[in-house]
């Protein structure tokens, strides 16, 4: 049903390396997060036995938070005193114990700023802690066809495409910084890639936070 919606808003997408989903057993996918729209996005490629992460206020969204309990998202309490490790403990048992995929935006937030927002670590302790592989996915910029504060929004093309998996067998706690920092350098410069702008991606770049 998502997936009709993009007749309606007049968008398209062009998928590319989807064959990086083809990997035995869990993984930790991550994505980048521009808008609602992502959720459409997100329709034309979510592979088998994945299920997403969301915060725990959104279980008590009336129908919006039974859909996502009816679709096996895992509830997390973001506002936790307890640090990115021991949030995703839980998280990691039961993508092991259920043999899912996990998808998380390791941005934290939506972002539609024109780059991405530093990561937070929890999704990188997931996959060093369940020893399973990360996959990166990048949608291209939406800032040509849709500005919120402009109120602009007219048809375009979505570029989405798949890295290769990245692997965490014998990374440790320690390792997690780096992870979190090679990730994120590689989806940057492909978000830039994708959405045109190659060039800017070798200005500053923000360093992911806990």
């Amino acid at each position: 049903m998502v997936k009709t919606f993009k007749y309606i808003y007049g968008l398209r997408f062009e998928t590319k390396g989807l064959e990086n989903f083809q990997v035995e057993g869990p993984c930790v996918i991550v994505s980048n997060h521009q808008s609602i729209l992502d959720m459409i996005g997100l329709m034309e490629i979510l592979p088998d036995n994945c299920v997403q992460i969301g915060k725990k206020e959104l279980l008590y969204m009336g129908p919006v938070g039974l859909i996502m309990y009816l679709g096996g998202v895992i509830f997390i309490n973001r506002k936790s005193t307890s640090n990115a490790k021991t949030v995703m403990s839980g998280v990691a048992q039961t993508m092991l114990d259920e043999n899912v995929k996990v998808w998380v935006y390791p941005e934290g937030t939506r972002n539609g700023n024109g780059d991405l927002l530093p990561f937070k670590k929890g999704a990188f302790h997931l996959a060093i802690q369940a020893q399973v592989p990360i996959i990166p996915v990048v949608y291209s910029s939406f800032s040509s066809f849709y500005n919120p504060a402009k109120k602009l929004f007219i048809s375009g093309k979505i570029r989405v495409e798949v890295l290769q998996p990245i692997e965490t067998k014998g990374l440790k706690a320690e390792d997690v910084a780096d992870l979190t920092e090679r990730c994120y350098s590689t989806m940057r410069e492909t978000f830039f890639r994708l959405s045109g702008l190659a060039s800017e991606a070798n200005g500053s770049a923000q360093s992911p936070q806990q």
